[in-house]
């Protein structure tokens, strides 16, 4: 896996605004939401269910995703939490 500069730095070539490490606690939950950006994100550390398009996909270290601006989606982290690296595009 690369590292976060190198994330980071392949993202931002690519038009992406802003790029960041979003860390999230055990069990938590974010419920049914939306964002005004697009997102292109890998998850470096824990595991995490998307839930999209009333399809939910168990994401797990390495497993990359994307969430279009707008669109509904729900977040569930695991027991041990959860660390990816998010590209943001408005």
């Amino acid at each position: 896996m690369k590292d976060f500069e190198t994330f980071k730095d392949e993202k931002l070539r690519l038009g992406f605004d802003e790029v960041l490490v979003r860390h999230w606690e055990p069990d938590t939950e974010n419920k049914m939401h939306s964002h005004p950006f697009d997102t292109d994100a890998v998850v470096v550390q824990g595991e995490y269910w998307l839930t999209m398009g009333g399809q939910i996909r168990h994401l797990k270290t390495g497993d990359a995703f994307k969430v279009p601006r707008n669109i509904m989606h729900s977040e569930k982290y695991g027991h041990e939490g959860a660390v990816f690296w998010a590209a943001r595009k408005n």
